[in-house]
């Protein structure tokens, strides 16, 4: 039997390939609203990013999600963003 493949994605902020479900996906929905894809299946072009703060923090500062998305991103959005990935820390802590 044949083996898959590992999908892999490069994270916008710290630019290393790694297997795609290390990373969190961050969307910009056709209405054009950016948040976090925990699920990965939201409509939209996505970037991925990694598990962690200073790698989403390092990609807002370098606007890498902004030339992503070819959009620019407001204070609240980079807030919202951010919160999401404490969110998603916190819970993946729990298990």
């Amino acid at each position: 039997m044949k083996e898959r493949k590992t999908p892999m994605r490069m994270c916008v902020g710290c630019r290393e390939m790694q297997p795609k479900k290390s990373l969190i996906r961050v969307v910009r929905s056709p209405e054009g609203d950016v948040s976090m894809d925990p699920t990965g299946r939201k409509a939209g072009r996505g970037a991925y990013v990694c598990k962690n703060a200073q790698c989403l923090q390092k990609a807002l500062k370098q606007k890498q999600l902004e030339r992503a998305f070819s959009c620019t991103l407001g204070e609240e959005t980079h807030k919202a963003l951010m919160d999401a990935l404490a969110a998603l820390e916190d819970t993946d802590g729990a298990d």
